[in-house]
């Protein structure tokens, strides 16, 4: 129950899915989370239920595609607590489901702006810190879209494609400062945006998991199998691995 002892965590789109998953798999093993999220009612339920335990968590109201109020969340993190010692990029969004052809500028922009600029932006400015620190762990969320094609969103799997590269790139400038950067990639997840998803499915919701669950030899995916994924990367556990891609698809790239 000890992985993250006293480690002083930020993860961005905490209020719910996988991110809330995180949040509540790092205070069972002793961090202190610090939840960056948009929507202030989610943002405020996931921090004040983990707060009835023996570790603070604290919500800051933060949309992650904007520089100012990234800044000022990670600022007010570091005076009250001291340092961040992991950062979980997780914030996205899934875009259009349009073909690219079809796709609006504004649409594909939209889903730059949190999944890559987000991920940039948050890097950033808790970089400056761990990079004084000479230690740190970020875990970055992608997806098994950015390492083979599908034939919908193409904007939310161009975004995950940047996000991998992101995170090879930063895991070698940063590691002579001792900071570890890696990536995780879920397959099918059921998170509640999938089951919002598999509920427009012609058929509905049932229909919608039937087919994906052809494609994932072993299961679909619950949010808690990829919080363990991202503690694993975040804890010291993982000292020896940077630059990483965890797939966690339940077989699905295997094939």
């Amino acid at each position: 129950m000890d992985r993250l002892k006293d480690k002083i965590a930020v993860i961005t789109g905490g209020g719910t899915g996988i991110g809330e998953a995180v949040c509540q798999r790092f205070v069972e093993e002793g961090a202190t989370v610090l939840i960056f999220e948009r929507d202030i009612q989610l943002g405020t339920a996931v921090a004040g239920t983990l707060s009835r335990g023996n570790r603070p968590s604290r919500f800051y109201h933060v949309d992650v595609s904007n520089e100012e109020q990234v800044s000022k969340a990670v600022g007010e993190s570091v005076r009250e607590f001291g340092r961040i010692d992991v950062l979980v990029n997780n914030a996205a969004i899934g875009g259009s489901n349009n073909p690219t052809h079809e796709l609006a500028l504004t649409d594909w922009e939209a889903v730059f702006a949190v999944n890559v600029r987000g991920v940039f932006l948050c890097s950033k400015h808790v970089l400056k810190h761990m990079v004084c620190a000479r230690r740190g762990a970020i875990v970055n969320l992608s997806s098994i879209y950015a390492l083979i094609g599908n034939d919908d969103v193409p904007s939310y799997h161009a975004t995950k494609g940047a996000v991998t590269t992101m995170t090879k790139t930063d895991a070698i400038c940063y590691a002579p400062h001792g900071i570890r950067v890696n990536a995780v990639h879920p397959g099918t997840t059921l998170t509640p945006l999938v089951r919002k998803v598999g509920a427009a499915f012609p058929g509905g919701l049932e229909a919608y998991l039937a087919m994906v669950r052809t494609k994932h030899p072993l299961c679909l995916g619950e949010p808690a199998d990829i919080a363990n994924c991202v503690l694993f990367l975040a804890s010291d556990e993982a000292r020896f691995v940077t630059g990483a891609n965890l797939v966690a698809d339940g077989g699905y790239t295997a094939q």
